[in-house]
């Protein structure tokens, strides 16, 4: 065997090591590769940590329901609403009911605010008693969502009812059962937004309707059921022969509670009654076939409260919000229901669009209801 030259064996020992040296940099890479890999899935985790705490810290709210009045079943029903909602979110609710007193109302919004609650939810009530506390609220950067309240405040959003609609709806049903003409009863109460609202669609009616005669209006806030009985008993002696009244249109369920227990006790079975709103207590008077009551135009009081709080928790969480939302109302007749007693958590079986609405969820909501 022949002796390799020193040359040739500088050469092999050059070519181990370029070899040796680009095996040693082609694993520096690969662990490159693999670090920045690793870096970048750190980086979404933690991404994905930070978005689950966001949704994390709308836990444990504290919200205020500001009530100027939680009088009858549509009340107690609403507050449920409320509650159901804010409860799937992990918080609580605490009450403050005004009684009908604007001024308390005022005195507990500014309670609400002081006790350091995260966002406040308002239930009716006048801009002249809540402007100025609800300014507030949003200058303490505490969210504030309304409902039925008269206000117009940049960044607060107001829930309502179509109550033109429904007003509208319950005198053309009205006007059909009577063939066109007739004399009517009128009950509701000024000075509050909804009220207001359902009385314009009624001037409108009967401006339309002059074979329709309003005979008398009454109506007050205070006791509004019984109140509304007394006055319905006097109005029937008062018109005491079959045909002097055709109908009763009431503005609110309360009132049509009250006049209704007038009219059936008095054995007046020609009279009709058409009303707004619904729970569970109309819906048993509606069902009675020897009532009076035959129909309401309505939104389930329990979606009112879930629709409102999933604004509020909109604004908790940083969401943009609109200033107006209103809710598409239906209306419930006795002749399309069963003959069987049901409640209003049955309702939807029977009357398309009464309850279940989706409005104001959003998919971070879902995570929020699965952390509880």
């Amino acid at each position: 065997m022949k002796k390799v030259g020193k040359s040739a064996l500088f050469a092999l020992i050059a070519v181990i090591l370029l070899i040796t040296a680009a095996c040693g940099n082609s694993g520096k890479e690969s662990s490159a590769e693999e670090s920045n890999g690793s870096e970048s899935t750190q980086t979404e985790t933690v991404a994905q940590s930070e978005g689950s705490a966001d949704v994390a810290s709308l836990r444990g709210k504290k919200i205020a329901l500001v009530m100027q009045f939680n009088t009858g079943t549509f009340s107690a029903q609403y507050i449920e609403g409320v509650k159901e909602q804010v409860e799937k979110f992990g918080g609580k609710v605490q009450v403050f009911a005004a009684d009908n007193d604007l001024a308390k109302m005022s005195a507990n919004l500014d309670a609400a605010i002081n006790q350091g609650f995260d966002g406040i939810l308002i239930d009716h009530g006048q801009a002249s008693a809540l402007k100025q506390g609800v300014n507030r609220a949003l200058e303490q950067k505490i969210p504030v969502v309304a409902f039925d309240a008269d206000l117009n405040i940049p960044g607060v959003t107001v829930l309502s009812q179509d109550d033109q609609m429904m007003a509208t709806k319950t005198l053309e049903l009205l006007k059909e059962d009577a063939g066109g003409k007739g004399n009517i009863v009128k009950i509701w109460v000024a000075g509050f937004a909804p009220m207001e609202r359902r009385n314009q669609a009624y001037k409108a009616f009967m401006d339309s309707n002059p074979d329709i005669k309003e005979i008398t209006t009454f109506g007050t806030a205070n006791n509004p059921a019984l109140d509304a009985q007394s006055q319905m008993e006097a109005i029937l002696k008062q018109y005491p022969n079959k045909g002097d009244i055709t109908a009763v249109w009431a503005a609110w369920d309360e009132f049509a509670k009250g006049a209704a227990r007038a009219i059936q006790q008095a054995g007046r079975t020609e009279i009709k009654l058409y009303g707004i709103d619904m729970s569970d207590e109309d819906l048993q008077m509606i069902q009675d076939p020897t009532g009076p009551w035959v129909a309401s135009a309505a939104v389930d009081p329990k979606d009112i409260g879930r629709v409102q709080v999933r604004y509020l928790y909109q604004k908790l969480h940083g969401d943009t919000t609109d200033e107006s939302v209103v809710l598409d109302a239906v209306v419930v007749k006795r002749d399309e229901l069963p003959t069987e007693a049901v409640n209003t958590t049955q309702l939807g079986e029977y009357v398309q669009g009464w309850s279940g609405r989706t409005l104001g969820i959003t998919d971070w909501m879902t995570e929020l209801e699965q952390a509880q």
